[in-house]
């Protein structure tokens, strides 16, 4: 999908466009202010830049705790047989299994996919697109595997040859992308003995989807991921051995939307489910403070086929002639006090032959608009206030674009996306508190002090990561390039081993 501003104003297939914008329980824990008020911002920020010290002590604790029980080792498994692979997501998928890849490839491991998961839990959710939402269909945002229709309207402001590799993606899709391309994975195993990590492709995102409004029972909300888990550990003992440890799925939205824990809050309560508990989750927005919590980009619209349409359209948003210095596209919050993209946008407005405006309002920037997209490429800085979350799906299509973001919220990308952004946050991105903003600070003048060279500089980081954050057309993915699915699927199989190297045994 060409670039859309926020969690909202792209999901408008998905939730109405009139009454209350942001569920009252939505909202995580510690999301008061200050941002980190608890946990710490000093036990966060050690979590941050010391993840691999925490995780050693993790795992240490949690063995001396092992110890103090007579729990012992399961005994090997009988080796299972193949399956039959089938192709439960589309006629017009085309996939080419490698159950025997390169080991050169796949130092890390080797992962299992479920593909006996009965088709309730995938593929006839999919095809069932028509009922995803009360508010009408969903087939046509879903549709060619996922990626959705074919882009229309950007020959203008691309390379014409570019063009091709554009989608009307929808940010809620990611479960349906990571399915197909893990099927052709070049890390697949068929032989679930080897696997380092088994995959479950249930699409809980698109299943809960249709339940988070009206009046839907919290029955209704959690039967899937129930049955789910019930399968799961009565029809394969890879579960039960590690009780899930090693085990890893994608949910196609943010984890608040799993995270309920009274009947009256929102969403579904699938991660707070015993079984659930262990098992690593990819989600386009993750809890900080959970470990078994991973943010994985949002999809966007940009889903090239080869390796040379990635480095055109690298060398293309990096030479890009930039007319405005930032730009803001998305809506306010009318029925928010003191509404921060308020502030923002009339900042915007005030700073005039400087900053470039995209107003949001009503269902304006929910198709995909080429003037979303031209902003981006012709601003140097894109404006990412918080969405309906902390997140927002324009994060990445403003970066895909080349611009640089500037973030008013550190949960809005540096705790989120590790695996998938520099480290160093001021290599790529611009912090400016929200509260400065508040207290009056201008935004124009805080990046009117970046040179050319800081610009630069910055530009072509995020030029550099570009391929982190987007995913392949291709199932077999991108060869030596890798993709958004490729750094995930080394980023699980990196965490089971680092799991097993420091003596955690299932």
């Amino acid at each position: 999908m060409l670039p859309v501003t926020d969690t909202s104003l792209s999901s408008t297939q998905d939730r109405p466009t009139k009454g209350p914008k942001t569920p009252p329980k939505q909202i995580p824990p510690f999301s008061s202010s200050p941002e980190f008020s608890k946990p710490s911002y000093f036990t966060f920020s050690l979590l941050y830049h010391h993840p691999r010290s925490c995780l050693l002590i993790f795992v240490l604790l949690l063995q001396l705790l092992l110890l103090s029980y007579s729990g012992h080792r399961p005994p090997p498994l009988s080796a299972a047989s193949s399956t039959t692979l089938s192709v439960a997501i589309s006629n017009s998928s085309t996939l080419n299994p490698n159950p025997n890849p390169n080991p050169e490839h796949c130092e890390l491991g080797k992962f299992f996919v479920y593909d006996d998961l009965p088709p309730k839990f995938n593929s006839e959710i999919y095809q069932n697109c028509d009922k995803l939402s009360p508010w009408g269909s969903r087939c046509a945002a879903l549709s060619n595997d996922g990626f959705g229709r074919k882009a229309t309207g950007i020959n203008r402001i691309m390379p014409e040859n570019l063009a091709d590799a554009w989608y009307f993606t929808d940010q809620f899709s990611s479960e349906i992308l990571f399915h197909n391309r893990l099927l052709s994975h070049k890390c697949r195993t068929l032989d679930p003995e080897s696997a380092a990590a088994y995959y479950i492709p249930f699409y809980a995102g698109l299943a809960v989807g249709k339940y988070l409004w009206s009046d839907y029972s919290p029955k209704d909300r959690d039967q899937h991921c129930e049955m789910m888990l019930k399968w799961v550990q009565e029809e394969h003992p890879y579960f039960n051995r590690s009780n899930g440890w090693d085990h890893f799925l994608v949910m196609g939205r943010i984890t608040w939307d799993f995270r309920r824990s009274n009947d009256q809050d929102w969403g579904s309560k699938c991660i707070y489910l015993p079984s659930m508990r262990n098992i690593t989750r990819l989600l386009i927005e993750k809890n900080p403070w959970d470990y078994f919590d991973v943010g994985v980009p949002y999809p966007t619209g940009f889903h090239p086929s080869n390796p040379s349409d990635v480095v055109l359209w690298q060398e293309f948003v990096r030479s890009r002639e930039r007319h405005s210095l930032f730009c803001f596209a998305g809506a306010t919050r009318g029925m928010i006090a003191n509404d921060f993209r308020g502030v923002l946008l009339n900042q915007c407005r005030n700073s005039a032959g400087s900053c470039r405006v995209v107003d949001c309002g009503g269902n304006r920037c929910s198709n995909g608009t080429s003037e979303i997209l031209e902003t981006f490429l012709d601003s140097e800085f894109c404006l990412q206030p918080r969405g309906d979350s902390f997140t927002r799906r324009s994060i990445f299509d403003c970066m895909l674009a080349g611009s640089i973001p500037v973030f008013f919220w550190r949960r809005s990308a540096y705790y989120q996306y590790e695996w998938f952004l520099p480290g160093e946050p001021e290599s790529y991105s611009v912090f400016i508190h929200r509260d400065e903003v508040k207290n009056g600070t201008l935004v124009k003048s805080v990046l009117g002090k970046y040179s050319k060279e800081d610009i630069k500089r910055m530009r072509d980081k995020v030029v550099e990561f570009i391929p982190k954050f987007i995913y392949a057309k291709s199932n077999e993915g991108l060869g030596s390039i890798k993709d958004a699915v490729d750094v995930a699927v080394d980023g699980v199989l990196k965490r089971m081993k680092e799991q097993q190297e420091y003596g955690f045994k299932w």
